[in-house]
């Protein structure tokens, strides 16, 4: 099977290595902010509950991965709706929107890696997630990121370290 890889890798001017993904959705700003910030959508297409004290300095609460235990994270920035970042495990997580229009935004992801040989992985687990996102935005159902073996998880993996992304750090209920 072939997948389209939608992830960008990426170093970043203060020399971080990062995956970059970049979705259009015809929603307004606001709507896709819900998407990045209720704990009801983002259920729907993050790897983990995330429930949120959306303040800078706020407390993060990952939970309900069946391949990562619970854990804390914090609020680096938030800029309702247009910029949040959080710190999720050795990783920050950034998100921006940018409204194309009153009823179209652009949605990027940026996972400021905390090893670069998590690039592949990574890239391959937002795949599946943003996936499940983009169906969310479809109002389609989804099995949403932890559809098991049914999940193109493997595929997008293959694809990025054969495309040379940086690879080899341990999988989260594989290794």
């Amino acid at each position: 099977m072939s997948v389209d890889l939608t992830g960008t890798y990426l170093t970043l001017d203060d020399g971080r290595p990062a995956v970059r993904f970049s979705r259009t959705y015809d929603h307004p700003v606001e709507r896709v902010w819900r998407f990045v910030t209720d704990p009801g959508e983002l259920s729907r297409w993050f790897p983990s509950r995330a429930e949120m004290e959306l303040r800078p300095g706020g407390t993060i609460r990952f939970s309900g991965d069946p391949n990562m235990p619970e854990s804390t994270g914090r609020v680096l920035a938030v800029d309702p709706p247009r910029h949040l970042s959080f710190a999720w495990g050795g990783d920050e997580l950034h998100f921006d929107l940018e409204p194309l229009g009153e009823r179209r935004t652009r949605f990027t992801l940026t996972d400021v890696l905390g090893a670069a040989d998590t690039a592949a992985r990574n890239g391959a687990g937002w795949e599946v997630c943003l996936a499940a996102l983009d169906a969310a935005a479809r109002d389609e159902a989804s099995d949403g990121p932890h559809a098991g073996a049914g999940a193109a998880w493997k595929e997008f993996y293959d694809g990025y370290v054969g495309a040379g992304v940086p690879s080899g750090a341990p999988v989260p209920g594989l290794d």
